[in-house]
């Protein structure tokens, strides 16, 4: 799957759960060992100091990098006085500096995060916004699949994620006191 590479400002304006779906999705770290970006138990600095180096080389190539940023922010990563990790191409005291600069814009992102259905709505939307421009070429078993019938079964899964949209916004609006969609 081809990923965009993501902007901080946009991952800024980004529900959790879309920006969780990008990392997951386009991450250049994924197939990587996660432990190359955390320092070991007892691990010197001159241990540490190549092994971290590679983790920002490899962050700095990655297309989600600001996504993952923006998570490590919310989730109140890295310590001012522990060079311990690498996330979303900083290291923990550069984390922790961050945080510290956007100190209310996060306590509003998390806060929003915490909208289970406005996060559900915001990844089901992603989803078939995906599936609709997503291209109807298609191959099973060396045959090419006619664009037809992948259009049909793309269709009944916009359907459905149509379906489960309305139930997310039903429950939230009800949630607000608004009760139930129409």
């Amino acid at each position: 799957m081809r990923t965009t590479r993501m902007t901080s400002t946009t991952a800024r304006h980004l529900r959790r759960g879309v920006l969780q779906a990008a990392v997951d999705a386009g991450a250049a770290c994924t197939s990587l060992d996660i432990d190359a970006f955390f320092r070991r138990d007892g691990e010197s600095d001159i241990e540490w100091a190549p092994r971290r180096t590679a983790a920002l080389r490899i962050c700095a190539a990655c297309p989600v990098r600001a996504a993952c940023e923006e998570l490590a922010l919310r989730d109140g990563e890295g310590d001012p006085g522990a060079d311990e990790i690498v996330r979303g191409g900083l290291t923990g005291p550069e984390l922790a500096a961050a945080g510290d600069v956007h100190a209310v814009r996060l306590a509003v992102a998390n806060a929003a995060d915490r909208d289970t259905e406005g996060s559900l709505l915001d990844v089901l939307m992603a989803q078939r916004h995906a599936l609709a421009t997503t291209s109807t070429e298609r191959t099973r078993d060396g045959k090419r699949i006619p664009p037809a019938i992948v259009q049909q079964e793309q269709n009944a899964r916009i359907r459905t994620l149509n379906v489960r949209i309305a139930q997310a916004r039903s429950a939230r609006r009800a949630g607000a006191g608004w009760g139930v969609a129409a």
